[in-house]
């Protein structure tokens, strides 16, 4: 990285450049990538009675508030997938399209309380889901991986009930986090359930300081004691907070089409990206919850560059090399994945 000449790279190959270069995705929600056309279909297939009339009736109901208001949408689409092929179909159409974006690995959310809670076996979920993972890997050459999230505006011991029913699978997911409804439910509240699954060798993630305060965060780190934070853009609120998030080079999954959705921003010229990068916080662009959010990877990357001209080549650089190395996979996968960054940099410096 010290030898880029990222003053090579010309403004106008930026926008190639970012749909080209290899990246990881660290904030996915896999029921958020369900796309309307595919609920229908799944709908359709499983007898399921939706509240829409149709595709474009769905479409047309994403004009969210805030968090809440996107949350009552996703459970309702979330109600077509009841058998293993549905969370296949899901799972599988999600992967096409992060490799359509040059996303070569991903660490995917996944709600198991959102479909047990409708009667749907854990071992169905986590089933379909590790399938289109392996086969993904198998066809598309894309590394994906799952982690198991709770919901927060339900109770921690429904949390640890979930954990204790999903460690028989552990070999098919890579950790837990904490996701749904910030507001209200502080990070303390799972405390016991994030030290059984960190005594149970899991990776550790949680939701904070998206709508929450920067308290949240503190209380993620310190009580919870994860390894990234999901979201975060609110820690710029507590200086304090921010000089510790960057020198434990702690990660941050920044989610900007998703933030704007949700109104944590007015628009996209208006995200703090480009301070926390300023600050040297270890941020990432990610997806979020793209079929409701207005796009992938890629997408996410466009429009967030093309709304902030002071991010160029070497924030593109820099968040992509943060992707890798804030992942869980191994060192030598990082390297590898990093050298193919590179690659693809020095590429763009050269005189064409």
């Amino acid at each position: 990285m010290s030898t880029m000449n990222f003053d090579a790279i010309p403004r106008w190959r930026l926008p190639g450049l970012l749909r080209a270069m290899p990246k990881a995705e660290l904030h996915i929600h896999i029921e958020g990538s369900l796309e309307p056309e595919l609920i229908f279909r799944l709908a359709q297939r499983n007898g399921v009675t939706l509240p829409y009339a149709s595709v474009e009736a769905l479409r047309a109901a994403y004009a969210f508030t805030d968090l809440q208001s996107f949350l009552d949408i996703y459970y309702a689409g979330a109600s077509v997938l009841l058998k293993e092929e549905d969370f296949f179909d899901m799972a599988w159409a999600y992967l096409e399209r992060a490799a359509a974006d040059n996303v070569i690995h991903t660490e995917i959310f996944f709600d198991p309380q959102t479909h047990t809670v409708r009667g749907v076996p854990f071992e169905t979920v986590i089933k379909g889901l590790d399938h289109a993972c392996h086969r993904a890997h198998q066809e598309m050459r894309i590394s994906a991986k799952l982690i198991l999230c709770f919901l927060r505006h339900l109770s921690e011991d429904e949390a640890m009930a979930t954990l204790e029913e999903a460690l028989p699978y552990k070999h098919h997911f890579i950790g837990v986090g904490l996701d749904s409804s910030e507001r209200g439910h502080p990070p303390e509240k799972f405390a016991r359930v994030f030290a059984r699954a960190r005594e149970a060798g899991l990776h550790l993630v949680a939701h904070a300081g998206e709508e929450g305060p920067p308290a949240y965060i503190r209380s993620a780190l310190d009580v919870l004691h994860v390894e990234r934070i999901d979201h975060g853009v609110r820690c710029v609120e507590d200086p304090a907070l921010v000089q510790r998030l960057a020198a434990e080079g702690m990660a941050l999954t920044v989610c900007p089409l998703s933030n704007v959705k949700l109104c944590v921003f007015e628009t996209m010229a208006d995200h703090n990206l480009p301070a926390l990068l300023a600050a040297g916080l270890k941020a990432t662009i990610n997806s979020d919850d793209p079929a409701y959010f207005g796009g992938y990877m890629n997408q996410n990357f466009m429009e967030t560059f093309a709304a902030l001209p002071q991010l160029g080549a070497r924030e593109a650089y820099t968040l992509a090399r943060n992707s890798f190395e804030a992942s869980f996979a191994d060192a030598g996968a990082k390297s590898h994945w990093i050298n193919q960054l590179d690659l693809a940099f020095e590429e763009a410096a050269s005189p064409q």
